[in-house]
């Protein structure tokens, strides 16, 4: 008896720290929660499609504006505001790349209205390891990529998202503690003038 009781007791050991299972964030929850960010300010790492890894700071202000702000020594930064995503490189002198915002999985959750009930803009959406996935793309323009969202419950709260691109690389950007609800200048996210900046 002895016996069975010390195999056995490994095992009831190890089912008891299994992940609790958690049933999936309901699409009404999540709506609401992503039309309810105003403005977020966050530290992040950002693992690459090469493998490497970069660490910043991030500002929301909802709808069709972020910045992301690299440490050193990468020192690079991305805008999007006025429906253009610009890219400015640390090490060039050149005018930033720019592209329409639109054509970045990422505007999804930028846009003034979030409505993940929208014809075919879900396309995977599970409980995973006491998280909810959920990955969406442009319903008029699936060819642009997709947005994996993940998120934790009780409270509801995005902890990361990785973006597929149209070529199928895959970028992971994990959200430290957010700060929500500040007042971020628009300065923060007007590409004419942090490109004056660096003339």
């Amino acid at each position: 008896m002895i016996l069975k009781i010390a195999f056995f007791a490994p095992l009831a050991v190890l089912i008891l720290s299994l992940p609790v299972h958690a049933e999936k964030i309901g699409l009404g929850d999540l709506n609401r929660y992503l039309n309810g960010l105003t403005t977020v300010e966050v530290p992040f790492t950002q693992v690459n499609a090469d493998g490497t890894i970069s660490k910043g700071h991030l500002f929301i202000k909802r709808p069709g504006r972020v910045r992301f702000e690299y440490d050193s020594p990468d020192r690079s930064l991305v805008i999007a505001g006025g429906g253009q995503v610009a890219i400015f490189d640390a090490k060039s002198n050149q005018p930033p790349a720019q592209y329409p915002l639109s054509r970045t999985p990422l505007s999804l959750i930028l846009d003034a209205n979030v409505d993940l009930a929208r014809a075919k803009m879900v396309v995977g959406y599970v409980e995973q390891d006491a998280t909810t996935r959920l990955a969406v793309q442009d319903p008029a323009h699936p060819g642009y990529g997709t947005i994996e969202l993940v998120f934790t419950s009780d409270p509801v709260e995005l902890r990361q998202w990785v973006i597929t691109d149209d070529l199928g690389s895959q970028t992971t950007v994990i959200l430290g503690e957010m700060q929500k609800g500040g007042n971020l200048p628009p300065s923060l996210f007007s590409i004419t003038m942090e490109s004056d900046k660096r003339k």
